[in-house]
């Protein structure tokens, strides 16, 4: 049996749902395939059992033959063993299919996130990735777990309704026009099950989505007092969300019955139709037995079909949300071939120029135009900043996220070790990592920590406050050594005391090396070598801390600062 997943998932050619479900089942094609095979076998097998159910009786009962009956016993035996094995591997195929397809899937939509990068949350939400990582692979592994039951439920069909006309045309023309009528009435179902499937699965997105912004910001929220609001909001979230599913449950369960009715109505029929041939001499007492099995196994495979078609439903909804990720294109390219050997790093837009081999505070009069800014430096947005002379849009990313790390406070702690989650490429000695903590005057949470460097932390350092977790973050930068370190506000969170530790430690650790500080506190600013004021998007005035306090703009952005110290 194959195994899952696969080093390389490969690449879908083309991104529609159809198209991509079409693509994972060729991918696994062999597995489908088997898979297939013994779905027409098995329910086959069990197809053919009413037929030598009938023969025995006919043969072995009423001509009184032991040795018929004998033989007929034993073909229903050999059927069964068949019916068993094959029922077995089937199921094992039909579970291989189903995760090779969730693996495959997750696969991908984990190497496209990655891809992404920085675009990614700007495009979609975490709770709309969450969904599709959990919700949407499910769905898809589904119809592929169905797709060789369909297949041999089909089959089976064929194989009855054939045997049927051999015996009798009347009753076997009653299979063939009986079972495409309840396909279709089943059909007619489906199409507001789809559009309701497709509403809940949105609005599901929506409340995720919801929950895990609500969750990433309870810190902020229990701050301002806004908890009680927010949870009021999800709380109707949610109503829409289970109104939607019970709208949904209804076409479900009408579905449901159709399942259950349509095939009795059959086993009805074909029973009521087969007695009037043995009344008329038609048929024999051992085909009419063998009819009413037909009939009785013809509901198993017609049900099949119907949530084959269900399932197959709900996949292509998922698939819709699965390519429509996959379809997200990174705002800037990856290629690029250029080596910059250092020196100043300049947005020529803004005007601002970070010298290479110092340390440089940026102080924006608007908040949200430092995330700008420090995504033009790393390379994160397209741009026309350069490093040393060269443009950063001919230089290859990952050789700019070798050489320029920004660190904002949206930066993520990952479940797992601290050690490894501060020495993230596991090549750091404890020495060093201790030093990087020293820097961040973080060694305080260290000391808490039962494990020390050992400890198992949560994801997202929920055990952490925001003042520690911003050094965490702070520390882990250092540790990364980069040639420019371009830091967001990174000591928004701290008390005064601590942050002139961490002012004048970083500075000294990162001496001689090119340091970028987006901040607006005045202990920050005084250990600067350079500090730059940028109003409304560009660079109105240069110098020190000290000499820029006679400009008014800035003045008061640094006065605000030292009021609330």
């Amino acid at each position: 049996m194959r195994r899952f997943p696969d080093p390389d998932p490969g690449e879908p050619s083309r991104l529609t749902p159809g198209r991509y479900l079409l693509w994972l089942a060729r991918a696994q094609l062999g597995v489908v395939l088997l898979g297939a095979f013994y779905g027409i076998v098995w329910p086959t097998a069990q197809a053919l059992m009413p037929y030598a159910v009938g023969r025995a009786i006919d043969d072995g009962l009423t001509g009184r033959d032991r040795g018929d009956l004998l033989l007929w016993a034993g073909v229903v035996l050999a059927l069964g063993v068949l019916q068993a094995a094959t029922g077995i591997l089937q199921d094992r195929c039909a579970l291989t299919n189903a995760l090779g397809a969730r693996y495959r899937t997750l696969q991908l939509v984990t190497r496209h996130a990655a891809r992404l990068g920085a675009t990614l949350p700007r495009k979609t939400s975490a709770g709309e990735v969450l969904s599709v990582g959990v919700a949407d692979v499910t769905q898809i592994g589904r119809a592929l777990d169905f797709s060789s039951r369909t297949i041999g439920s089909a089959a089976s069909i064929v194989v009855v309704a054939a045997i049927m006309l051999a015996t009798s045309w009347r009753l076997g023309l009653v299979v063939l026009a009986g079972v495409p009528l309840m396909v279709w009435a089943v059909a007619l179902l489906l199409r507001p099950l789809h559009d309701r499937q497709a509403r809940l699965r949105s609005l599901q997105a929506e409340l995720t989505a919801q929950a895990v912004d609500i969750v990433g910001g309870l810190r902020v929220l229990r701050g301002i007092g806004g908890e009680e609001l927010f949870g009021r909001r999800y709380d109707a979230e949610s109503q829409r969300v289970r109104r939607a599913g019970v709208h949904l449950a209804r076409a479900e369960a009408a579905l449901e019955a159709a399942r259950m009715l349509l095939p009795g109505l059959l086993v009805a029929l074909i029973v009521f139709l087969g007695a009037r041939q043995v009344l008329a001499g038609d048929l024999t007492g051992g085909q009419l037995v063998a009819f009413y099995g037909y009939a009785v196994f013809l509901a198993t495979p017609v049900r099949r079909l119907s949530i084959g078609a269900s399932a197959f439903m709900k996949a292509y909804v998922a698939a819709r949300r699965v390519v429509t990720l996959l379809a997200l294109r990174p705002e800037i390219e990856a290629g690029g071939s250029a080596a910059p050997a250092g020196g100043d790093l300049v947005d020529p837009a803004s005007g601002l120029v970070a010298a290479g081999g110092r340390f440089t505070a940026v102080v924006c009069a608007a908040p949200g135009h430092a995330a700008v800014l420090a995504d033009r430096l790393g390379r994160y947005t397209a741009s026309e900043a350069t490093y040393g002379g060269v443009p950063l849009g001919r230089v290859e990313v990952a050789e700019v996220r070798r050489r320029i790390l920004v660190s904002g406070n949206e930066a993520r702690l990952f479940a797992g070790s601290l050690r490894a989650e501060l020495a993230v490429d596991g090549a750091d000695d404890d020495a060093r990592v201790l030093a990087a903590v020293e820097v961040a005057s973080a060694a305080d949470v260290l000391e808490a920590l039962p494990g020390g460097l050992d400890t198992v932390v949560a994801a997202g350092g929920k055990e952490f406050s925001g003042g520690q977790l911003q050094r965490l973050r702070l520390a882990r930068a250092v540790l990364a050594d980069p040639d420019v370190l371009v830091l967001v506000e990174p000591t928004s969170a701290v008390d005064a005391h601590t942050e002139a530790r961490i002012a004048a430690r970083l500075a000294a650790a990162r001496a001689g090396r090119t340091t970028v500080v987006f901040a607006t506190s005045p202990i920050l600013l005084d250990h600067a070598d350079h500090v730059v004021l940028v109003d409304d998007g560009a660079v109105v005035a240069t110098g020190t801390h000290a000499s820029l306090l006679a400009e008014p703009r800035y003045r008061a952005l640094v006065a605000r600062e030292e009021g609330a110290a």
